[in-house]
């Protein structure tokens, strides 16, 4: 009956906009808005604010599922989790304080374990959303059997908000590793990418890696996590100097958030803006565009942050899809006028992304400056 309460004016204010036509922005914390350089386009609709719909709904730590409303705090969330010895395993990035469940689903954006561990939508098992008819629906359940066919609670992940409000998701959770500890290396771009290329074809325990240019110098940043055993056998086997988990997690946490001095230096540069390149992880080093910083690697050379200037966009796009990859804007520059020169989305993408909006959303309520393929 709670929940039933606090979604009738939400509901209410769906139907109503399906009605008047005026478009609603559907937003927690805001912690994302500037994602895609969309923040200004984005005035003339009007906020749906879900930080209002609060609370647990059901935590079973045994079974590793928790279910959240979505205007809930994160850190809340990762609080409760951390209690009973759990966490959120893709640690979803903060950018700044106030982020709620429910942006980290819409969002879809993962940190540096991502490609270990699997993405936000990996882990969604059910969801409860407010199509743009003002219908409630539940999609999924709370065990993996649930989630067969055609996966709508994981479709939501990415979805930025534009195919319906989210009110409530399920997720798998898990322990957190016993053991954790950072290996670091210097050595240029390629050597660190066919150290991470060597080093997945083995049976070890990657969790994360981070390659940063800093002073003209290369560091590669490797974590390991998992059985202490196991940690202990890959600290010999793969050689560098060693860092305590504890002495680096601020490291991390900077660098899941976009705090490292790679990317405050580089937002500080007003001409650059950040891009967003995800490419096969066996993808060599790549031939950037004049005027385009050594990028910042992750993801065992999946992703590469780029701060290049905005006029840059089309020769990054180019140089991504050269290797089966794309590129998109990720942070616009402080200068008004780099606003909205994004790379164009695939053709194919965008057909998809067209049917799926007139499916969920016929009547165009939830507007969402475009950010499709910004995510995992």
């Amino acid at each position: 009956m709670e929940s039933a309460a606090l979604l009738s004016p939400i509901i209410e204010r769906v139907r109503e906009s399906a009605h008047s036509g005026h478009a609603l922005r559907i937003r927690g914390g805001g912690t994302k808005d500037f994602v895609g350089g969309a923040s200004a386009a984005s005035g003339h609709a009007e906020r749906l604010d879900m930080r209002g719909y609060v609370g647990v709904v059901d935590y079973e730590p045994s079974e590793l599922v928790v279910t959240v409303r979505t205007g809930t705090p994160l850190a809340e969330l990762e609080a409760e989790l951390a209690s009973r010895g759990q966490c959120l395993p893709f640690e979803p990035p903060r950018f700044t304080v106030g982020g709620t469940v429910g942006g980290m689903v819409a969002c879809g954006l993962s940190g540096p374990a991502r490609a270990s561990v699997g993405a936000v939508r990996d882990y969604v098992l059910g969801i409860e959303i407010i199509n743009g008819k003002g219908e409630l629906l539940r999609f999924g359940g709370q065990v993996m059997k649930n989630v067969a066919g055609y996966d709508v609670s994981r479709l939501m992940a990415g979805s930025w908000g534009t195919l319906g409000v989210i009110t409530e998701v399920s997720l798998k959770v898990l322990p957190v590793p016993v053991a954790e500890t950072t290996l670091t290396f210097e050595c240029n771009q390629a050597s660190a990418l066919a150290r991470l290329h060597a080093w997945g074809g083995q049976p070890l325990p990657l969790n994360a890696s981070c390659w940063v240019q800093d002073g003209g110098r290369g560091q590669l940043y490797v974590r390991l996590r998992g059985a202490r055993a196991a940690v202990e056998a890959a600290c010999v086997s793969m050689g560098g100097e060693r860092h305590d988990g504890a002495d680096v997690a601020a490291d991390w946490d900077a660098c899941r958030d976009h705090q490292l001095p790679w990317f405050v230096d580089g937002a500080a540069q007003t001409e650059h803006a950040l891009w967003r390149l995800s490419v096969p992880q066996t993808a060599p080093v790549l031939t950037l565009p004049q005027g385009a910083a050594a990028p910042l690697v992750e993801w065992q050379g999946a992703l590469r942050w780029v701060h290049a200037p905005m006029d840059a966009g089309d020769a990054l796009q180019a140089a991504a899809q050269a290797v089966g990859g794309h590129a998109a804007l990720f942070r616009a520059g402080a200068a008004p006028h780099l606003e909205g020169k994004a790379p164009r989305q695939d053709a194919a993408l965008q057909a998809i992304s067209r049917r799926l909006k007139e499916a969920f959303d016929p009547a165009g309520v939830f507007f969402q400056p475009h950010r499709m393929g910004i995510g995992g």
